[in-house]
């Protein structure tokens, strides 16, 4: 129909978040393919200037410059070798020094004879430095490393790579750092296409709300249907309970018996249906009162009087309201006694309509309060109905109706906040 607006499919929407997903994985393992890049760019350059200052201030000749002439003398014998250095490796400066700090030697002739501009005071007292410092050259990476003559310091040597060649060597490895990207892309939108083609031989074209609505109906009949047949147990015993005392001439135990459970049943059926109730769902709260006292578990109701419906539908209704109960019974007939279920409900100031839920279980950590909304998320074992589904569900439900679902502790209670059916 012209106009109206086309729904994404399940399928799309897997393929846009497998799709969403590759994207940010691999801006995350780039930035840190880069970063990892310009740290061993870095830790290398430590290590070369190290190495370089380390062999020249053992080389004998430099020893013998620096104590037996002038500093002009000392710089016409070690300069030429500074330089040479300096061009079969990838140092950018070498500065040799008196323990004044005055230099000998300089990859600019000109700065030959003025003060070193860095630190010199560990390798003044026989140790070796590696720092970053801005000199002549601008910032660079430097290792100080002192020149011993019997067992005394007599000059010191700094071999040092300026920040600018360590970027150079990083944005050398860009291009490795691209296709490892792009190998990832291709990876991950492989796997995006192949997730899509999946979901789409299991959903069709159907949009994501309709795969959930059916999900939904599927809970749904799940839940009322273990709700009918605990309820549909319970009369069977309770029947077959009365005609024994029947058949023993106790009449008057039988009627009360059977008076009884019809008198508790009609009240719960008169409190959800009596007043614009969903009958559904009073269905359900029958069947899930049978359901907890065949787990051992007390099973409280409170309905506030003139509650008007939500504006679920019965099918989404039953699946939200007995996957919390269920979840409600689980806990509570695994915790201590006295075991206990409440279910609530009440009308807000705000026209909207508060369920609440709550059991005598031991309650949920509080960190997988949020995990437990998450779907196939679950604490019970792995061949439990449903396994990762309830929750998620309920949460999906009460997302698209509008509400809210929190969950607080002492007692373990999910509140549901809905708004109420508008009046047609």
């Amino acid at each position: 129909m012209a106009g109206t607006e086309r729904r994404a499919s399940a399928a799309s929407r897997v393929f846009l978040a497998f799709l969403g997903a590759v994207a940010v994985i691999t801006l995350l393992l780039v930035a840190l393919l880069a970063f990892q890049a310009q740290a061993t760019e870095r830790a290398e350059a430590e290590a070369v200037t190290l190495a370089v200052a380390r062999t020249i201030a053992e080389m004998p000749e430099v020893s013998a410059a620096v104590t037996h002439g002038s500093d002009a003398a000392a710089t016409a014998e070690l300069q030429p070798i500074a330089t040479r250095i300096m061009a079969e490796t990838s140092i950018d400066f070498v500065t040799i020094m008196t323990t004044e700090g005055i230099r000998l030697t300089h990859a600019d002739p000109a700065e030959i004879g003025k003060p070193y501009l860095g630190t010199i005071g560990p390798g003044l007292e026989g140790r070796t430095l590696t720092e970053e410092a801005t000199g002549t050259l601008g910032p660079s990476l430097r290792s100080v490393v002192p020149v011993m003559s019997d067992g005394e310091v007599v000059a010191l040597v700094s071999a040092g790579i300026t920040l600018g060649s360590v970027g150079a060597g990083v944005w050398g490895q860009v291009p490795f750092v691209i296709a490892i990207a792009m190998a990832l892309a291709a990876v991950g939108l492989v796997a995006a296409w192949i997730a899509g083609r999946f979901t789409r031989r299991i959903a069709g074209d159907l949009p994501a709300s309709a795969v959930r609505d059916a999900v939904s109906s599927y809970e749904s009949v799940r839940t009322l249907g273990e709700a009918l047949r605990a309820q549909t147990h319970e009369h069977g015993n309770r029947m077959h309970t009365a005609v024994a005392l029947m058949e023993l001439g106790r009449t008057d135990e039988a009627i009360e018996l059977l008076t009884e459970t019809a008198r508790s049943s009609q009240e719960l059926v008169d409190k959800v249906v009596a007043r614009d109730g969903d009958p559904t769902v009073a269905a359900l709260l029958l069947g899930k009162a049978a359901q907890a006292a065949e787990r051992g578990v007390d099973w409280r109701v409170d309905m506030q009087p003139a509650i008007p419906r939500t504006s679920l539908g019965a099918v989404d209704a039953v699946s939200l309201v007995g996957n919390l109960i269920d979840n409600a019974i689980d806990a509570a007939a695994a915790g201590p006694e006295p075991r206990w279920v409440s279910v609530g409900m009440a009308a807000a100031r705000d026209e909207r309509i508060v369920l609440t839920f709550s059991d005598s279980g031991t309650g949920v950590p509080a960190d997988i309060r949020e995990k437990i909304f998450e779907h196939g998320f679950s604490t019970k074992p792995a061949g439990a109905d449903g396994r990762g589904v309830g929750l998620a569900l309920v949460r999906a439900i009460t997302d698209a109706a509008g509400g809210t679902l929190e969950l607080t502790g002492d007692p373990t209670t999910f509140r549901v906040v809905l708004p109420a059916q508008v009046a047609s």
